[in-house]
């Protein structure tokens, strides 16, 4: 669509849903929150493969400053979207959306989601999915949003499945968990599939 040519991801939105609002991080709000998902197992489990009998890697000073200099630098990116997943419910910050691998060419980006315990099962992650999708289709213009969601990961699915991500293929046997073998699912959805059901792919 030619009137999205000339879109950048610099501007930072506040996008408001029933359970969630997502926007640009404040370090004064959200540190704990930031650290809660940096340091949790289940999320390294689910987006490094990384076994929960793995020893997380030391919280100190450094990795607090590295935390910090790179969620106060998110919105000066140009190229890729970083917001604050906010409970409405608590105003706590409980996660983060993220668009990066920007193709400006293709029109397509990558997709990743993390949230904290307290953020988990109540349907937060998947309105703060549909409401970045569409976000990326409506404003940004884009054509194809993707992600990778290891076989494992039965929850991060099923809620990508509820927006109308469809897999496309599987990469099989890509990471040693353990002693088990786990593929690697390849899933997108389209502007066209976006503009059919806005989200909701069971209506």
């Amino acid at each position: 669509m030619d009137d999205h040519q000339g879109v950048d991801f610099f501007a930072k939105p506040t996008l408001t849903g029933e359970l969630v609002m997502l926007r640009p991080f404040d370090l004064e709000q959200d540190a704990l929150a930031i650290r809660d998902w940096l340091t949790d197992p289940e999320v390294a489990r689910f987006t490094a493969g990384i076994p929960g009998t793995t020893p997380a890697a030391p919280w100190d000073e450094a990795a607090a400053l590295r935390m910090r200099e790179w969620y106060g630098s998110r919105e000066h990116q140009s190229d890729r979207l970083d917001l604050a997943v906010v409970d409405r419910a608590s105003g706590h910050c409980v996660g983060e959306v993220v668009l990066n691998e920007w193709s400006p060419a293709n029109r397509s980006c990558n997709f990743r989601i993390a949230l904290t315990s307290g953020g988990r099962d109540r349907g937060l992650g998947s309105e703060a999915v549909r409401l970045t999708v569409g976000y990326g289709f409506e404003r940004l213009g884009l054509n194809r949003i993707s992600l990778t969601v290891f076989g494992h990961n039965l929850r991060g699915r099923r809620a990508y499945e509820k927006v109308g991500f469809v897999l496309e293929g599987t990469r099989r046997e890509v990471l040693r968990y353990g002693d088990v073998w786990v593929d690697d699912h390849d899933m997108a959805i389209l502007a066209s599939e976006w503009r059919r059901h806005r989200g909701h792919p069971g209506r």
